[in-house]
């Protein structure tokens, strides 16, 4: 075992003791699985039951992330590992901005992987932490370690952990996998401003929901209500032109 990688195991281990011991009571479970509503009566109910979801976003549109942390409960800890090229291209978390989506600063954990082989197993040894609710794991390109055997372990070991894990794919191809939820992401202009005509509303995303587990396909525009921490799911919009230049961007991803 590599010195790095031994170091993620005591990075792992002493903050799944302080965010166990700091916010959740041992008789508590850390997993909140209250459904979001969805608008659209079609739509998948987000997040849902802990699984595996993948999400697939162009190389420079970073906003798919905000899909993501859209679905992080707000009890437990989150963990959040990144490759090296995704940590070059996206940039690092920023702890301050997490309170945008009602999550707190110190509840990250936050992991840079060499390459993709280390990402996943930074991710499974998350899985093993109590304290954890969920872990999002980015990875730049198609790497060979990312096959479907990485998959399935992963999406079989959040099920039976009871953990969130989303799986961040920049300029990635949907090759054979295991996530139970795959999803293509790029960001659309934000809502209005309730107050400001002129400044930048909620963030809204187009969401396109291209295989799942017992659930319908689909392709929504999803928005963010910040007051209740939930995704809505509405049917897309019918403006052609924004939903073309969205699918330039995957393509050109």
């Amino acid at each position: 075992m590599n010195v790095d990688r031994i170091k993620a195991i005591h990075l792992l281990e002493s903050n799944d003791n302080f965010i166990r011991g700091a916010e959740v009571r041992p008789a508590e479970s850390t997993a909140d699985s209250t459904p979001i509503a969805a608008i659209d009566s079609h739509a998948p109910l987000l997040p849902g039951s802990p699984r595996l979801a993948e999400l697939f976003a162009p190389p420079r549109d970073a906003g798919a992330i905000g899909f993501a942390l859209a679905q992080v409960p707000q009890r437990g800890g989150l963990l959040w590992v990144q490759d090296r090229m995704s940590a070059l291209e996206t940039g690092r978390p920023y702890g301050h901005a997490f309170a945008r989506f009602g999550l707190a600063r110190d509840r990250l954990v936050l992991a840079c992987a060499r390459n993709a082989a280390d990402v996943l197993w930074t991710m499974e040894e998350g899985l093993k932490c109590a304290s954890l609710s969920a872990i999002i794991g980015e990875v730049w390109g198609e790497p060979r370690a990312l096959d479907f055997t990485a998959t399935k372990r992963l999406a079989l070991r959040a099920e039976r952990q009871g953990v969130h894990v989303m799986l961040m794919r920049f300029g990635g191809a949907a090759n054979l996998s295991a996530a139970r939820r795959r999803w293509r992401v790029g960001s659309l202009p934000s809502a209005p401003h309730p107050f400001d005509g002129a400044a930048p509303g909620a963030p809204r995303w187009r969401a396109e929901l291209f295989r799942a587990r017992g659930e319908r396909p689909g392709i929504w525009t999803a928005s963010y209500d910040e007051a209740a921490h939930r995704l809505h799911l509405h049917t897309a919009s019918g403006d052609g032109s924004l939903d073309a230049e969205v699918r330039r961007r995957l393509a050109a991803g």
